[in-house]
């Protein structure tokens, strides 16, 4: 796993005291210089189809679930990891110290056409929409979002995966 960076979601954070681990997947599918993303109707942000990985899941299948429920898309095949990104915050259980989010996105390839989307409830709220967008719109719109009252908790990673992208041979 090559990590790309490190962000601190907030100052003070002890992130090597009890830690909370969770492990992430993000999907990056490429058509040109569109990403396939997750829009926010309701914030306005982009963000990479993806969440946790559950026990036992391997990443490959929680890549195709998460794409099944965030944008009805179905997985065709993983063509390698682009890195990983760690995020750390505070931890909101009170025997650990740190909350550890580790996100690894991989480059996967989807079947054309989208099927009806299984959205959880938080998902719901946002507005989760699969759209097409390029790079660099989602990189620009994404960074008019970081000043706003309440920003996602996401948008600093997923700011870096796109300029990251971006300026990378691999885009």
């Amino acid at each position: 796993m090559h990590i790309l960076t490190e962000i601190h979601r907030n100052k003070g954070i002890n992130i090597h005291g009890r830690v909370v681990q969770r492990i992430a997947v993000r999907a990056v599918i490429q058509r040109g210089r569109d990403l396939l993303m997750v829009y926010s109707a309701n914030v306005g942000d982009y963000k990479f189809p993806g969440g946790g990985v559950d026990v036992g899941e391997s990443h490959e299948h929680a890549l195709a679930r998460e794409l099944r429920e965030e944008c009805g898309a179905s997985l065709l095949s993983v063509d390698g990891e682009l890195g990983a990104i760690i995020e750390y915050n505070f931890a909101n259980e009170k025997d650990f110290d740190v909350f550890k989010m580790t996100s690894h996105y991989y480059f996967c390839k989807i079947r054309d056409g989208f099927s009806e989307q299984k959205l959880e409830g938080y998902e719901k709220d946002l507005g989760f929409q699969p759209v097409w967008i390029n790079i660099e719109e989602a990189i620009m719109k994404n960074k008019l979002l970081l000043n706003s009252i309440n920003p996602p908790e996401w948008l600093k990673r997923e700011i870096f995966a796109l300029e990251y992208l971006s300026d990378s041979k691999v885009s």
